[in-house]
């Protein structure tokens, strides 16, 4: 008796995939944001091992320092000493370009993160529980709709960096760390708490909504049938169940905190100085746009294909985790 083969069926996140591949927008997508992400975090850590300790040696090296100045060499044309030339402080642009987008792609993704953990959670209880609960948990998130999203990030942002202040204190003095990186970790930490922890509005509403559709399906009726608790049955088999929206929604979120990072950057309420971001590039690019446009152009470039990179992505994403197309 001959045996028969049963065929192994294929997951949801193999099949996506193999329909991400045939996305070859998504596909070069994604291949683009690899290239800017090695270059933003991987070229700074390899200029910074092979130059060297002399500043004299130093200012004949492909990669220099972000933050030193060269009044004597301002607005300096491409070169081999200077890729991208220098800006109106002598500062070379390249590795600004590079620093720059490192906190612009951290903003990005820890902004997201904070938002995701914070919409998944609190949507993901007001859809499961329903009744006056989510009634009023939704109506909170429609009161803080409607105040100014702006002006609530500079004031939040405003009172976390007093309180960070103490903390550089407490870092630099009590356990000795490094000045300068104590000075800019500082700098950044009121921006990612600030835009990701008021962020996550839309995040609720799309886990509330995902949440009321899945708790309906069959096997959320058997676990509450085996009498399973309601956090096991929420954390273990309705949030899993959301991670290819979550995926998509936050692949298209992470360019719009860049912009906002950028616009707060533009207002000079971001990044402080001298340390750089693509919204800082952008600012100082726009002063000088007329008389010296490459100062705005390559900051753009950069701003640009990272943004529509991520964009493409997220809409190939979405193709790919979607179960009708699982059908094809």
């Amino acid at each position: 008796m001959s045996e028969t083969k049963i065929d192994k069926g294929n997951s949801l996140w193999a099949d996506a995939w193999v329909r991400l591949k045939k996305n070859r927008m998504a596909t070069g997508s994604m291949a683009v944001l690899v290239l800017i992400i090695l270059l933003c975090f991987i070229t700074p850590v390899i200029g910074e091992i092979t130059a060297p300790e002399d500043p004299l040696e130093r200012s004949s090296h492909w990669f220099k320092n972000p933050n030193y100045q060269d009044l004597t060499n301002t607005f300096a044309p491409p070169s081999s000493a200077h890729w991208l030339g220098t800006d109106q402080s002598g500062r070379d642009l390249f590795s600004r370009l590079l620093y720059g987008g490192q906190i612009s792609l951290l903003v990005g993704l820890v902004a997201t993160s904070v938002s995701l953990v914070i919409g998944i959670i609190y949507g993901s209880i007001a859809g499961y529980v329903g009744g006056r609960m989510d009634t009023l948990m939704m109506r909170l998130v429609d009161i803080l709709y409607g105040l100014p999203f702006l002006v609530l990030v500079i004031l939040f942002s405003l009172l976390i960096s007093e309180h960070m202040k103490e903390v550089a204190i407490l870092m630099q003095d009590d356990w000795g760390w490094n000045a300068e990186f104590v000075k800019k970790t500082t700098n950044l930490i009121p921006l990612f708490v600030a835009i990701g922890s008021l962020g996550w509005l839309t995040m609720a509403r799309m886990a509330r909504a995902q949440v009321m559709n899945i708790k309906k399906q069959e096997f959320v009726e058997a676990a509450v049938s085996l009498g399973l608790p309601h956090n096991k049955i929420l954390f273990r088999h309705i949030m899993p169940n959301m991670l290819g929206p979550v995926i998509v929604y936050a692949t298209l979120t992470v360019p719009g905190f860049i912009l906002f990072e950028a616009s707060l950057s533009y207002l000079g309420l971001g990044v402080e100085s001298p340390n750089s971001s693509w919204g800082i590039l952008l600012k100082d690019g726009a002063n000088y746009m007329e008389t010296y446009p490459r100062l705005l152009i390559f900051p753009s470039i950069a701003f640009s294909l990272t943004l529509f990179a991520l964009n493409f992505l997220g809409d190939g994403l979405r193709d790919a985790l979607d179960p009708k197309a699982s059908k094809d």
